[in-house]
């Protein structure tokens, strides 16, 4: 997924604080976490939400732009590593991090602190935590982007192996279609399989053991090729 700016000057109900200015995309701007730093410190209000189309946080933000030193500054002053109201189905700032596939940022969450369930687990390439879940200590449940609801099994595994794949985690995704996964399950969030993720994000090493598998795209399926 490609994050975009939002036109904060198309409509008059759209505004942003200054720490979301300082975390707008692409992020990275000179002086970042200082500024973040100095605007706390005169009462810029951490947790303040954007006002528009979402609610994101100026934490949402930097995680979106991967600007991880910018994200620590946000965290040391105080933000919330778990406030909800991602453009990505209302989630966390990790799970806005794994959409666009921002993984420093989204590293850093979880080393922070954040809760991460199978599915998180699964796009990190954290195969630990993941082997651990299925001998029996289980991971948090959260709900995946676009699902009111937490799936469960056999689709938590199929949604975990989805994600695996589009964070290029070949290892992982292995692991989990020995699990049971479902090799060509459409996401209901964006329409892909596993294999369209994975070559969205160019997955130069999961792609051919994908179609190996007999992968398919969601418009081979659709089509019945």
């Amino acid at each position: 997924m490609e994050r975009k700016p939002d036109n904060v000057d198309a409509d008059s109900s759209i505004s942003r604080t200054l720490l979301h200015v300082v975390t707008d995309w692409p992020g990275h701007f000179p002086n970042g976490a200082d500024t973040v730093q100095v605007l706390t410190k005169f009462g810029a209000e951490v947790n303040a939400p954007f006002v528009g189309p979402n609610i994101e946080t100026s934490l949402h933000w930097a995680a979106s732009s991967n600007d991880v030193q910018v994200l620590d500054a946000l965290l040391d002053a105080g933000a919330d590593i778990e406030t909800p109201g991602a453009v990505i189905a209302g989630g966390t700032p990790l799970e806005d991090a794994i959409a666009f596939a921002q993984w420093n940022a989204a590293w850093r969450l979880v080393e922070r602190g954040a809760i991460f369930a199978l599915w998180h687990a699964a796009a990190l390439g954290d195969i630990h935590a993941i082997q651990e879940h299925f001998k029996g200590a289980k991971l948090p449940e959260r709900y995946p982007w676009g699902t009111s609801t937490s799936p469960s099994p056999p689709d938590a595994v199929s949604v975990a192996f989805w994600c695996a794949c589009h964070g290029g985690q070949r290892e992982t995704a292995e692991y989990l279609l020995d699990q049971g996964a479902e090799l060509n399950w459409i996401a209901t969030w964006d329409g892909m399989t596993p294999l369209d993720t994975a070559k969205r994000n160019f997955s130069a090493e999961l792609i051919p053991w994908l179609e190996s598998q007999g992968a398919k795209s969601a418009n081979e399926i659709h089509t019945g090729r």
